[in-house]
Parts: C-alpha cells; structure tokens; sequence
C-alpha cells in the first residue's frame, strides 16, 4: 500500500511517500480501516526531526489522525461493520493496567501514539482495536472527521477534566493558528468561558473572533500579560492554555492571577523553563500537564460533534502526493486550523 513514511529521522527531507506492507488483523477485536482522510499535527514534525528515546523501524509512517471506511473486523468486533464511516482515537492503551480499570487511559503505562510510537494514519490502510474507532457523524464530512481527534480530544481534557474551566472564567490561549487551540477556543465558549487568543498575524485574530473569541492579542507586539492584566480589571486570567514552551513560559505565569492554573500540553519551542518556587507558593498557581485523554472523553466529544459542534477548522486539504506542501504550511506556521491529507477521494 502507499503510505507517507519516514526513511530515518533528521527533518522532512526523510519524508516520501512509499510502498509499505498493508497491515493486519492482529486479534479477534482489530478493525481495518481504508483511510479517506488524515490530518497533520506539530508532532509529525517532532517525529521526522527525531524525538528522545524514540524506536521506530524504518520506514515509519506518520499521522496520528485519520477517517475512512472500515475494510474489514475481526470476529469480537461488533461495534462497527465493514462500510461504516469512522474516525480514529489515535491513543492506545493495555487496557489491563489500574489506571485503565479505571478509565484513566491515558495514563497508562503502555499508553502509544499512531504516528510516534507506532506506524501511523498517512496510509491507505491503519489497524487499530475496536474501541479506537467512532462513527463518523452523518453530518461531518470525511476531511473535517479526520482531523478531529488528537487535538479536541487534548484540549478537552485540558480545559475540563485537568483545568476544570468554569461559566465566566477567563482563559488565555496561546497560537490561535493551531488545531489544539481552535479545539480549546470552541470548547471555552461551550462552557461559557471568556476567551483570550493570541497570534501574530491580524488575519489569524480577525479569524478567531469570528470562531469566538472575545479578545485577540498580538504576541508579537503586545505585552500580553499586561494586556490579560487590563482586560480582567487587574485580576489576571483563571487559566492559561499553553503548547507552546519556552518562548511563552514566563509570560503565561505573568498573565495567570492568583490562584489560577497553567496547563500545558506541548513545548514546540523547547521542553525546559525556569520557575521562582517562591512566586509559585505566593500566588498559589496550579500547573498541570495534560496528554490526550481517555476513551470516556472521547466519547463525550463524539457525542458533541454529532450535535454540530467542536467541528475542527480545516485550512486547506491536499492529496497524498503533495503532502511535502502542507508538511511545509505546518512548519512556517503559515496555517489557520488543520492542514488535511487526501489518502484517498
């Protein structure tokens, strides 16, 4: 089968699309999908630049997200049938280990990606166990169902289960041009948050207000804390969104008030920051990470995607062949919403 796949690690010159084996049922409750759609994610480009203690065979394909059709399931399945429309929950786990008997998947010890850990989604075909894959809802079309996954699934976590954001709040989101924060601005307003978004370009803003968003900063001239500062009357914001890292790390405590919480989900400007203990106990911050989520929440956002909500933004859909376009819209940060690999019409 052809599959967007990675000769070795050091950047997207390793990047091809190749002939790969087509992948097997493996147990009883595998489901084959022939994928329709997928969609790229900042951690393709951590993986083809090469990530820590990384161990994939070569050639390892990319892509964590996807949709498609089921090919064909193994004999315990019975949740989906060959023909259904289905998107997939990227995350894997034992299913055996205490934090999955208590539905805490992703908190597994065990707990793979598709697309770092394991082959991934670029493919015309991905294997995955029954309780990966959610029906598409009849509504959705197959581009907008194969980037939902990774990114609503991460920010729901982040803002309900983990920052626990309440009607009135204010919250602060960093790079409104990316899925994760799109997901978690759409998920702020469903809970009846005031939204904060930053970006450095106007367009990206004037986009983001007409998806929500109450107040627009440009982080490339603004001084956001400041600014998150003015627009709460000096209180400061109730909680930060950050992926970002490094380059956003010191401002995001600045921005946050007393007794708020940060919860980070990436570092796509570096993994290392500094923090004065004595701010931390003085103004009681909370700082918490989150990684993706757990098969109830997931199912949770189906559901809400099947109500016409938390639909992700689409920038722009491009077949397999010129994935190298959208893999190079990605890295310049060029893009507003998710970039869509065509596997497939």
């Amino acid at each position: 089968m052809r599959a967007l796949a990675l000769g070795g690690v050091g950047g997207l010159d390793q990047l091809a699309v190749r002939d790969v084996p087509e992948p097997e049922l493996r147990s009883a409750a595998d489901v084959l999908v022939r994928v329709q759609a997928a969609a790229l994610n900042h951690l393709d480009l951590l993986v083809a630049r090469g990530l820590p203690g990384a161990s994939q065979v070569f050639p390892h394909i990319i892509g964590s997200d996807a949709a498609g059709v089921v090919e064909a399931v193994g004999p315990a399945v019975s949740a989906v049938a060959p023909g259904d429309r289905v998107m997939v929950n990227p995350g894997i786990s034992c299913g055996t280990c205490q934090a999955c008997l208590e539905g805490e998947e992703s908190l597994c010890r065990s707990f793979q990606l598709l697309g770092e850990h394991l082959p991934g989604t670029i493919a015309e075909f991905v294997v995955v166990p029954e309780e990966n894959v959610a029906h598409v809802p009849a509504a959705m079309p197959l581009e907008r169902a194969g980037a939902f996954s990774l990114v609503t699934l991460t920010a729901w976590r982040m803002l309900t289960s983990r920052a626990l954001l309440r009607p009135g709040e204010t919250v602060l989101i960093w790079g409104i041009g990316g899925g994760v924060a799109q997901a978690a601005l759409q998920i702020a307003k469903l809970l009846g948050a005031y939204a904060i978004v930053t970006s450095g370009t106007d367009r990206k803003l004037d986009a983001a207000r007409a998806l929500g968003a109450d107040a627009g900063l440009d982080h490339a001239r603004d001084d956001v804390p400041a600014e998150v500062k003015r627009l709460t009357g000096g209180r400061g914001a109730d909680v930060v969104v950050d992926s970002v890292g490094e380059r956003t790390w010191a401002q995001s405590l600045r921005a946050l008030r007393r007794g708020g919480r940060l919860v980070v989900c990436g570092a796509t400007t570096g993994p290392t920051v500094d923090i004065d203990l004595r701010r931390l106990f003085w103004h009681q911050w909370t700082l918490m990470g989150s990684t993706m989520g757990s098969r109830r929440e997931y199912r949770e956002i189906v559901r809400l995607a099947g109500l016409g909500r938390l639909w992700p933004v689409v920038d722009r859909v491009v077949p397999l062949e010129r994935a190298a376009e959208a893999f190079a819209r990605l890295a310049s940060g060029e893009q507003f919403g998710k970039l869509v690999i065509e596997v497939a019409s």
